[in-house]
């Protein structure tokens, strides 16, 4: 090893879902809104003049962060954008778990956190999800540097009720509690109120999910103005223009049109429904998703092998290879055609298996 190695900080990187760049298949694999963004969101991009491209952007990201703050009844300032929600966290991660002590997340969950904490030299404890795939409130209640969960539960879909979630954070209060919100307006109730209550408490949502913007990368936080002021100096002190002309301009429409909003994410939660009960006919038994996708295992097929049939005709979902899911599919929520596209191709694949 030459000498410079020694200093270089050495991580196991996160590796991001498999993005495919075929004309023809059914993606059930990433989690993405099957439809399109929002109509002003097309009608902003056409119009967008390219000539504003030689300007930096607004370093404060004004115009989004007023009207993602007049979508939710908040202050400006208790609004933090960024470039999607896994770098609003990573900010997060930065500028709040310092204390030296271990910070907690659930053992199933997003495996950037732990990415995240070891890059940044955080000791964290991951605490055991239950046989239900349900987060112990009292495994939260210890000393600690923090604590981080999403809700609903990425991959498995489950939903935290808000008496429990305000449970942990009752317990917490000497310390920053952050919600990942990625994919609460599947079917939850945002733990967003209780910001009034707990100046100790960051939800975390993003654009990429309900609003079809994955591509366009708009992350944001919501919590007391003096923990937003906190984010954003470590944000000014990493990189003072993290949001492009092109985002700001876009996430603005998206966040605007409430109908469309309701529209699509009403879509999704039917197709989820009557794809758990086509799954359940199946012999596949899942969780009660309040999610775009449903964690599924089959009672007689592994994942493993699911998985690949499926890949073959170019559809694809996730598989996780951790312990404890590793015969479960993560399968996203697509168009109402594209799942019983899926659908139909379980049915005949299951009858020889």
């Amino acid at each position: 090893m030459e000498n410079w190695e020694s200093y270089v900080r050495k991580v196991v990187p996160y590796v991001p879902g498999e993005q495919p760049q075929e004309e023809r298949m059914i993606k059930l694999n990433t989690n993405e809104n099957p439809y399109p963004p929002a109509p002003g969101v097309q009608r902003a991009l056409a119009g967008f003049n390219p000539d504003t491209l030689r300007l930096y952007p607004e370093p404060t990201c004004k115009v989004l962060v007023d009207a993602i703050a007049s979508y939710y009844g908040l202050c400006s300032d208790q609004v933090f954008v960024g470039v999607g929600s896994d770098d609003v966290l990573a900010m997060v991660f930065l500028t709040f778990f310092n204390s030296g002590k271990p910070v907690f997340f659930p053992d199933i969950t997003y495996s950037f956190y732990d990415v995240w904490a070891d890059m940044l030299r955080i000791p964290y404890e991951t605490k055991a999800l239950d046989d239900a795939f349900e987060i112990r409130a009292e495994d939260y209640y210890g000393e600690n540097g923090g604590v981080i969960f999403p809700n609903p539960n990425a991959p498995t879909g489950i939903l935290m009720p808000l008496e429990k979630i305000e449970d942990i954070i009752a317990h917490n209060r000497d310390v920053i509690v952050v919600v990942d919100e990625a994919y609460i307006d599947f079917g939850g109730v945002s733990a967003l109120p209780l910001i009034e209550k707990y100046d100790n408490l960051l939800i975390v949502q993003t654009f990429s999910k309900s609003r079809s913007m994955a591509g366009m990368r708009i992350g944001y936080a919501m919590g007391n103005a003096k923990l937003i002021r906190y984010i954003n100096d470590v944000k000014y002190s990493f990189n003072s223009y993290t949001m492009n002309r092109t985002a700001l301009a876009l996430g603005v429409e998206a966040i605007r049109d409430r109908a469309y909003f309701e529209e699509t994410r009403k879509k999704i939660i039917e197709t989820r429904e009557w794809t758990k009960k086509e799954l359940q006919a199946l012999g596949f038994t899942f969780g009660d998703s309040m999610s775009n996708f449903i964690f599924a295992s089959h009672e007689r097929v592994p994942a493993t092998e699911l998985f690949e049939a499926l890949r073959r005709e170019h559809i694809y979902v996730r598989h996780f290879t951790k312990e404890r899911i590793n015969n479960y599919l993560r399968i996203s929520i697509g168009t109402r055609e594209e799942m019983e596209t899926f659908i139909r191709f379980l049915k005949e694949y299951l009858k020889e298996a």
